[in-house]
């Protein structure tokens, strides 16, 4: 009797040390499968979030170049304003020159008129004094 207890013992020992090694082996197998998918989410979680820096990056990137943009654009229309300013000053400072020579130039032509019609005037009147003479 003691013995078959002996037999019962060492089967249920061997049973046990086999199912316990069963359980070691699930147990592993369930770790390997776990850290698959630890590394599987680290992974995508990984490329989401070099992703989303990317995405960001390239909107910064964005925004900066439509801020460099408009900022020349500022930079472009105070210049063509400058120009248009001083372009318009420049037209203006010819026009009045201009004028300034039209004026003294028809001054000059006034003088001229005047001294033919005084030179006519004394002619006329030369000749009107000789013609009374005559008559």
């Amino acid at each position: 009797h003691e013995r078959e207890h002996d037999r019962e013992i060492s089967e249920l020992a061997a049973k046990h040390a086999e199912e316990m090694e069963k359980l070691r082996a699930e147990l592993k197998e369930e770790q390997r499968h776990l850290l698959d998918e630890l590394r599987q989410q680290m992974a995508a979680t990984y490329r989401a979030e070099h992703e989303q820096a990317q995405l960001q990056s390239q909107t910064l990137h964005s925004l900066e170049l439509e801020a460099l943009r408009l900022t020349l654009n500022n930079m472009h229309t105070s210049q063509l304003e400058l120009t248009q300013s001083n372009l318009r000053k420049e037209k203006e400072t010819a026009l009045m020159e201009l004028r300034e020579m039209l004026n003294d130039k028809r001054a000059q032509e006034v003088a001229i008129l005047q001294s033919r019609h005084q030179l006519e005037w004394e002619k006329i009147k030369e000749q009107y004094l000789k013609e009374k003479e005559d008559l």
